[in-house]
């Protein structure tokens, strides 16, 4: 963050200094919700959590060098400068807000929001990969999108920062619209409306709503990119006040993209600019559903004057999308797992089982889906769970293995679906999962494993790789 000091940060988020002491002590490290963090010269936000008290910590802060914490009530026993405010979480986005604003007065930065039911992250990583090779950018770690982990993002800025990359997450109505008052994004990118967070928000249509709130919050002088196969996105952008650039599978995009192959050294298509040049593509990452990422990574870092050779270059050279988003790692013994197990909704899941249908049809080797619960979906849950294990057997996948009891409806729909009889199998906890999946696994298999974080099967991937290496 640029250096500031207490005094000024006080009155930018409305807050008062604790007997009024110290405002010209300086904030020089970064800004912290997590005391673990903090280092010399941090600031330190004491938020209250669902499971401790970030006031019980301002101690810990200090011992590792914070100068000072936010606090919404003084810990008069820690001997340590103290901001107080009324609301530990606004107070961040407030100092979020006024340090992009500040930066914004000296440097030319530009600031890229993005939002979608799926790829944020893959789309922020490459974004990052290709504006990096231009200039300093910053963008969040894992998915920090949220009302805490995007200002966190925007305070890593300085006057050095030539691109801020911002994920904008739906926590319900209205918190796009204030993430998008935070961040003021000169391009707003819209991937994809699905069912993530259709249960927690009470449908589709209702999520589209709030994916709008990033259009609705930019003015005239921003651009918009946006996806033309969704038509959710494509309804709501009428909502967007200035440019517009579309991407997609239809030549009518000004991005778009086909000739698609798929193998398990990635995903190769044909990018075609709007100036009707046409690149060959070679992504290690795997799915055609990432490509839909390429294309909005391309289009935006296009509008920023990226040169189509540096964009095409990052993107092949990206490893993966992150960890545990359809990483590939090939055993010893000849086991592909693709570890997909950070999140998971019925479209992410879709996705990833056609990739692995189509893995299985291209190189003939038997195809193995390790499937557990999708978070979030509410009264949508059942059926979306029943639809996933049928689609498995449509897709033709060998092996659908359930873990964990919520996951059970994904199992009941595999095998009620057609002549299904014994590909299908299911256990109740992770811990006794892991044994019985190592039993029934082949030299040559590829396994899919997929769940929402919250399922931890992304554990279980990695401790396939430690049991068969």
């Amino acid at each position: 963050m640029i250096s500031l000091t207490l005094e000024q940060i006080a009155h930018a988020i409305d807050g008062h200094l604790a007997g009024g002491r110290h405002g010209d002590i300086a904030v020089t490290g970064s800004v912290e919700t997590d005391s673990r963090l903090v280092t010399q010269g941090s600031l330190f936000f004491a938020k209250p959590g669902e499971v401790t008290d970030g006031h019980n910590f301002v101690g810990a802060a200090k011992e590792l060098g914070a100068v000072a914490a936010v606090v919404e009530h003084e810990i008069s026993s820690v001997d340590l400068p103290q901001i107080v405010v009324s609301d530990a979480v606004l107070a961040l986005g407030k100092l979020a807000k006024y340090v992009l604003a500040e930066v914004r007065k000296s440097s030319g930065l530009k600031v890229v929001g993005i939002t979608g039911s799926n790829g944020k992250t893959t789309t922020k990583n490459m974004l990052r990969a290709i504006l990096s090779t231009t200039g300093n950018t910053v963008a969040p770690i894992e998915s920090y999108n949220n009302e805490v982990g995007a200002p966190i993002s925007v305070l890593k800025i300085d006057g050095s920062t030539k691109y801020l990359v911002a994920e904008l997450g739906a926590g319900g109505p209205g918190s796009i619209a204030y993430l998008t008052e935070i961040v003021q994004p000169d391009i707003a990118v819209e991937l994809k409306v699905g069912m993530a967070h259709a249960g927690e928000f009470g449908g589709i249509d209702v999520t589209a709503a709030i994916k709008a709130e990033l259009l609705q919050g930019i003015g005239a002088d921003s651009v918009a990119i946006l996806n033309l196969d969704d038509p959710h996105v494509r309804q709501m952008s009428d909502l967007a006040q200035g440019k517009k650039l579309w991407f997609g599978t239809n030549p009518e995009a000004d991005f778009w993209a086909d000739n698609y192959v798929l193998s398990l050294a990635g995903t190769s298509f044909d990018l075609h600019w709007p100036d009707q040049e046409v690149s060959a593509v070679t992504l290690q990452i795997l799915g055609e559903h990432h490509v839909m990422n390429a294309l909005a990574s391309a289009a935006v870092s296009f509008e920023l004057g990226i040169p189509k050779a540096k964009i095409v270059s990052a993107l092949e050279a990206l490893p993966l999308a992150e960890r545990w988003r359809m990483q590939l790692t090939n055993t010893d013994d000849g086991i592909a797992v693709i570890n997909d197990a950070y999140n998971a909704s019925p479209d992410s899941t879709k996705a990833a089982l056609q990739t692995l249908a189509q893995l299985g049809r291209i190189t003939g080797r038997r195809t193995v889906a390790i499937l557990g619960e999708m978070a979030e979906l509410g009264s949508f849950a059942v059926a979306e769970h029943d639809a996933i294990g049928r689609l498995a057997v449509r897709l033709n996948i060998d092996l659908t293995i359930a873990v964990g009891a919520k996951a059970k409806l994904i199992y009941m729909g595999a095998t009620q679906e057609g002549s299904y009889d014994g590909e299908s199998q299911f256990f109740e906890s992770l811990d006794g999962a892991l044994p019985g999946i190592r039993g029934m696994l082949r030299r040559g298999d590829i396994v899919l494993v997929k769940s929402s974080k919250s399922a931890n099967l992304r554990f279980l991937g990695d401790e396939l790789l430690e049991v068969n290496a």
